[in-house]
């Protein structure tokens, strides 16, 4: 078999060949009842839902809602966690001064900030977004702190000899060094958010996807639930492989990321 045929089949069709398979033996354990049709439908079955929704244009109205929640959580949470890091990393005093305060906070669930966050600012969508907020601010501010003290040493030595100042060591030498680490905490981050703002809707909202999830299981519409999380994976996936895009062409000397694929 061609190299090229091989490598077409490793990149594109491998991914997608176990996924086949399972869902081939899902629809057809359905068929033959052994699966109930009233707690997992089959794919089929599914599918025309999805359809019906995309055709009515329902689907894309809750997928919107979330989708601009995460988004603007994601903006807010990835800054603080960038800014917070370049200080944390920059400061052993500040560093120190902190250390209590996230020591005590990063271990607690996003979801247990919801009925909180829902007291303070109510139901609508500040609480949202800030939830979202918490829950990307903390994996990028870990890679960003990680990503700034792995810069090789020797980068700094060389650019203070050649008589660099700090803020152009900082942006052309520690900064790029750490770019790597800092996708790493955005990737991590986004899916959090999608966590998140799911977590907030099933509790408190009148849209979004968490939101048809939970009316959904009220009403016992099993395939409807099911259409909502396969659009919070799919979606999610797709967000995935853009900021992946970024990273490649934005990190083109990346001797790591070059070699995958």
């Amino acid at each position: 078999m061609p190299k090229k045929t091989i490598k077409i089949f490793d990149r594109f069709l491998l991914p997608v060949v176990l996924p086949g398979l399972l869902i081939f033996l899902w629809e057809y354990l359905a068929h033959k009842g052994v699966i109930r049709s009233t707690i997992l439908p089959a794919p089929s079955v599914i599918s025309a839902t999805f359809y019906d929704m995309v055709v009515s244009g329902e689907l894309w109205g809750h997928l919107k809602t979330s989708l601009w929640r995460v988004f603007q959580g994601f903006a807010l949470g990835s800054s603080l966690g960038l800014i917070a890091g370049l200080l944390i990393s920059a400061s052993p005093r500040v560093e120190r001064s902190l250390l209590l305060v996230t020591g005590i906070l990063r271990p607690i669930p996003i979801i247990a900030w919801v009925p909180v966050l829902i007291l303070w600012m109510g139901i609508d969508e500040a609480s949202k977004v800030t939830v979202i907020s918490i829950g990307t601010f903390w994996p990028v501010l870990l890679n960003v702190i990680h990503g700034i003290r792995s810069t090789d040493r020797k980068h700094i030595e060389v650019a203070t000899m050649l008589g660099k100042n700090p803020s152009s060591i900082l942006i052309h030498v520690i900064l790029p060094s750490a770019l790597p680490s800092i996708f790493t905490g955005l990737r991590v981050g986004i899916g959090i958010a999608w966590m998140s703002v799911i977590g907030a809707e099933l509790i408190a909202a009148s849209q979004g996807l968490g939101y048809l999830i939970a009316y959904a299981r009220e009403l016992s519409q099993a395939d409807v639930m099911l259409v909502g999380v396969a659009c919070i994976g799919f979606t999610g996936l797709l967000i995935d492989i853009l900021l992946q895009c970024i990273e490649k062409r934005l990190l083109y000397w990346n001797v790591n990321l070059s070699g995958k694929g």
